[in-house]
């Protein structure tokens, strides 16, 4: 990434200079980019290609000011973690959210190496608020009135669970670029792919989680089922996303 992209990136994301390498900074920059770049897997639905471009990236996400998906979000908030002088690497995991067999590795983080050994930063699950967490037996941390949890597992390396329950489980085994196009395709492609199958979109706001699971808009306990037009307005106000009429259509969400 670079310097002009990298300030791009943090006035994108509202941060107005740029963060230290150090564990403040990681914090700073992994909370910015959760609460301004929404998860989102509207491109999938719309049977369009998901890149892993560097520039494709930057121009969907910052330049567009679109969202996407872990491969997308991590994918950006990598190499600016490496721009601001960070040691980081991406990782990948399995994901045992509503899985009923072993599931494949379908997600993407971050292994970041501070002065203290290695922590995990992840800039793109959608579903939860995972502060950083140093890499180690028993780490714990809360965030958004959930409890995470590390501990080692002795099938699948390392597992992290919210409130008890399994997020996703992973080695520190090194990932490469084609092991991530590989998953990357396998998510946006594969029949049995959640992401074929939802129409999602979420960030984190002041009150918690605001996310929309095809219709439905969830945000501080409330639930409302949006129409088409209503659906599209709160993609603009709350995500940030903005799709035309034709697209909205497009998604398939809403018959007719």
């Amino acid at each position: 990434m670079q310097p002009v992209e990298l300030d791009a990136y943090l006035a994108r994301i509202g941060l107005s200079k740029r963060p230290g390498a150090d564990l403040a900074g990681l914090r700073a920059l992994q909370r910015a980019h959760r609460r301004a770049i929404p998860f989102e897997n509207l491109d999938v639905r719309l049977g369009r290609a998901i890149s892993l471009d560097a520039d494709a990236l930057f121009a969907k996400l910052v330049t567009q000011r679109r969202g996407g998906y872990c491969f997308e979000q991590n994918g950006l908030f990598v190499p600016a973690l490496a721009a601001l002088g960070f040691t980081a690497r991406p990782l990948l995991a399995r994901v045992w959210l509503f899985a009923t067999e072993v599931p494949p590795r379908t997600h993407t983080f971050a292994l970041v190496t501070l002065a203290d050994g290695d922590w995990i930063a992840d800039a793109g699950f959608g579903g939860g608020d995972t502060p950083p967490m140093p890499l180690a037996e028993g780490s714990e941390a809360t965030a958004g009135g959930a409890t995470y949890q590390l501990a080692r597992d002795p099938g699948f390396g390392w597992m992290l669970t919210r409130n008890g329950d399994r997020q996703y489980s992973f080695t520190e085994e090194r990932v490469w670029p084609a092991d991530l196009a590989l998953a990357n395709h396998w998510t946006s492609s594969a029949p049995e792919s959640r992401f074929r199958n939802a129409w999602i979109a979420s960030i984190i706001a002041e009150e918690g989680l605001c996310s929309l699971n095809g219709p439905r808009l969830s945000h501080a306990g409330a639930e409302t089922e949006l129409d088409a037009a209503a659906y599209r307005e709160a993609l603009a106000s709350r995500f940030g996303i903005a799709l035309s009429d034709e697209e909205v259509a497009g998604l398939g969400l809403f018959p007719g």
